[in-house]
């Protein structure tokens, strides 16, 4: 099947659903939807958002095309052929609001909110919890591992442990976003416009009678970008000083090594053993490189441990989330249309972090202008209940014992809107503009928020007429 379409980027019942909303005559009533997340990734205190681009070129482009008509026409429901009449008109005229790619997000607070016909919103649901649980999920391990690498350089080496060509070059610009320096990723770097790094592998070495060889023959075809893999055989009896060896035959020539990289054994000890040789030899200025299924949590340790590495390469517990497979975000009726007004709907659950909060709502980030922090995330209802600047009282909707009376503050909005009546009003940013604002919100969050382990957990709470609403719909339910 060709690819041009991503109409079946879909689960089944969704399809089911539309056809039903068909056969009712529903199909056109409007309906509002909320995605989140209910449990921050890795068990740290924030996460970082992405995925917004290409959800924006998936609604623009969104359609049905011949053969994915002729598909749904085998299915053993058999759909009505008018109703793939429908679906060959299909085009998304809803509206959509976003937080930015690159902002810093919480449990229970709407990433995206979608208005618009049933039939549609009912459609894009999979889609759009695809590119976004995993673009934040990505997103969110890269800025863990920026956090503990500090203003070391980090490298995006996943590519060949990615689940697959999208998560590689998806992955790595949600890395990007979050703070890494570049990526192995060719396709990614010509895409999106990210750096770019890559040195050479070990069968490079072993392509060689000797190692000496093999790395002189590199710097001859590459002498302006020699980094020089030196664990193939013994990283300090023969590595290393072959690297030195060829440094020096680069010095002859006016070229510079620009480092070595270690790829396996104690990081930490070869490291710094490598460094001494390195400084002895006269080449203080060649950086070292590390790999080798590294995390936060490794980077962590080996860095407590006296490490002299300068640049990290960060692959598979990068690209495919380590210890954490899926984010778990979800897409949720919040409103629908009857008779010609919207109506908040609920979904009750035992288990009170399932219990949705209905409504459309908005999100604001409540930043003290005394501290220059933010002091917690409030979510209110869209019309009518924003912060006037007045004294604010956060409680906790869970633990509503957990309350502070916030004043003097800047209310900042984090749902931008990106389509209007299908119709895309929002600029995408370059890239850079996106790492720039993650780089930026982080300087919003007091330190014990962004801890890589325990973190306090920062405030996301309702505002008074949220609550109430919630309250009243509970109530009505359970009478």
């Amino acid at each position: 099947m060709a690819n041009d379409s991503l109409a079946l980027h879909t689960d089944k019942y969704q399809i089911n659903m539309m056809y039903a909303h068909w056969v009712q005559g529903t199909m056109d009533r409007k309906a509002v939807f909320d995605v989140y997340f209910r449990k921050l990734p890795f068990g740290g205190g924030f996460a970082v958002f992405a995925g917004l681009e290409r959800v924006i070129h998936y609604l623009n482009d969104l359609h049905f095309d011949e053969e994915a008509l002729r598909y749904l026409a085998e299915q053993e429901e058999h759909y009505d052929p008018r109703f793939l009449d429908e679906l060959r008109r299909f085009r998304f005229n809803g509206s959509v609001h976003s937080v930015e790619e690159g902002e810093i997000v919480f449990a229970g607070e709407p990433l995206l909110r979608v208005e618009a016909r049933v039939f549609e919103a009912q459609l894009i649901e999979t889609a759009l919890l695809n590119f976004v649980n995993f673009q934040t999920l990505i997103a969110t391990k890269a800025a863990r591992i920026r956090h503990v690498a500090k203003d070391d350089m980090l490298l995006e080496f996943g590519t060949r442990r990615a689940q697959e060509q999208d998560a590689a070059l998806w992955g790595a610009r949600a890395t990007y976003i979050a703070g890494f320096d570049a990526t192995s990723n060719m396709m990614a770097g010509a895409r999106f416009g990210i750096p770019t790094k890559g040195t050479h592998a070990h069968s490079w070495v072993q392509d060689h009678d000797t190692e000496e060889e093999a790395f002189l023959r590199f710097a001859e075809a590459l002498p302006d970008q020699v980094t020089l893999l030196v664990d193939t055989y013994d990283v300090l009896k023969s590595g290393v000083p072959n690297a030195i060896k060829t440094a020096h035959e680069l010095e002859k020539k006016g070229k510079r090594l620009k480092g070595i990289r270690l790829d396996s054994g104690d990081l930490a000890y070869l490291s710094i053993e490598a460094r001494r040789m390195l400084d002895e030899a006269g080449l203080s200025d060649a950086k070292i490189t590390a790999s080798n299924d590294l995390d936060e949590d490794t980077i962590f340790e080996i860095k407590a441990q006296g490490a002299r590495i300068d640049i990290w390469g960060v692959g598979t517990k990068l690209i495919t989330g380590g210890n954490q497979p899926a984010l778990g975000g979800v897409y949720k009726l919040v409103a629908r249309e009857k008779d010609g007004e919207f109506v908040p709907t609920i979904k009750i659950s035992a288990n009170p972090e399932k219990i949705t909060t209905p409504g459309i709502k908005n999100i604001y980030r409540i930043v003290s202008k005394v501290s220059g922090r933010a002091e917690g995330d409030l979510i209110t209802l869209a019309e009518g209940d924003e912060p006037d600047g007045s004294p604010i009282h956060l409680f906790n909707p869970t633990h509503t014992f957990i309350q502070k009376k916030v004043k003097d503050y800047e209310a900042l909005p984090l749902l931008k809107p990106i389509f209007q009546d299908g119709v895309q009003v929002y600029d995408i940013p370059p890239l850079a503009v996106s790492r720039k604002l993650h780089s930026e919100r982080l300087k919003l969050f007091w330190p014990q928020y962004l801890r890589r382990l325990n973190p306090e957990i920062y405030p996301v709470d309702l505002s008074r007429k949220a609550w109430d609403m919630k309250m009243k719909l509970i109530q009505e339910h359970l009478e």
